[in-house]
């Protein structure tokens, strides 16, 4: 298993791994719906403000994670964790906790300061993460399921409240995402 940042020239098959996962999880238009979002990340988002991993067995792709830059009206260095996808038949084994581990390691050693993510807390609090309200830090959107908002300091402090309103990248900036 290797671990190494994503190449432009994988986009295919990344787009692809995307949308057979969250198929495979949660139906078919859920996966188009990622699949494109990765696609969309990918060719939208300056260089600067994404960040994507993979890992690979054998030559293929089996996970892949991206973090895209957070933006605040407080200068402050932030990225959020979406999405992250581990080929089905490899899941369960600690690819992703690897994985996201690794993409936390290279944010830190790049200087960033907090990461965001939505998801189950449950499994990012495996990562480091922990749950936040908006009151501490706004959401970027409406989130569906407010219990999901997460942050990890990567300096070693507490997440102090952050005043003001938060922006994602362009291609993340949809309702249904969140």
């Amino acid at each position: 298993m290797k671990l190494t940042p994503y190449d432009k020239s994988d986009e295919v098959e990344i787009k692809q791994l995307f949308t057979e996962v969250f198929s495979d999880a949660e139906g078919e238009p859920e996966g188009v719906l990622i699949g494109n979002l990765v696609a969309d990340l990918i060719n939208t988002t300056e260089p600067d403000d994404i960040f994507g991993f993979v890992v690979t067995e054998q030559e293929q792709i089996i996970g892949s994670i991206f973090f895209t830059r957070l933006i605040f009206d407080t200068p402050v260095e932030a990225f959020i964790l979406s999405p992250v996808a581990i080929r089905t038949n490899q899941q369960g084994k600690g690819v992703g906790q690897q994985l996201i581990n690794y993409g936390i390691e290279q944010m830190r050693d790049m200087g960033v300061k907090l990461l965001f993510t939505y998801g189950d807390p449950n499994f990012y609090s495996k990562v480091g993460f922990r749950s936040i309200t908006e009151e501490i830090v706004k959401a970027p959107l409406e989130l569906t399921q407010p219990e999901g908002w997460l942050c990890q300091s990567l300096d070693g402090g507490e997440t102090a409240p952050i005043a003001g309103k938060s922006t994602c990248v362009t291609a993340l900036n949809k309702p249904e995402y969140w």
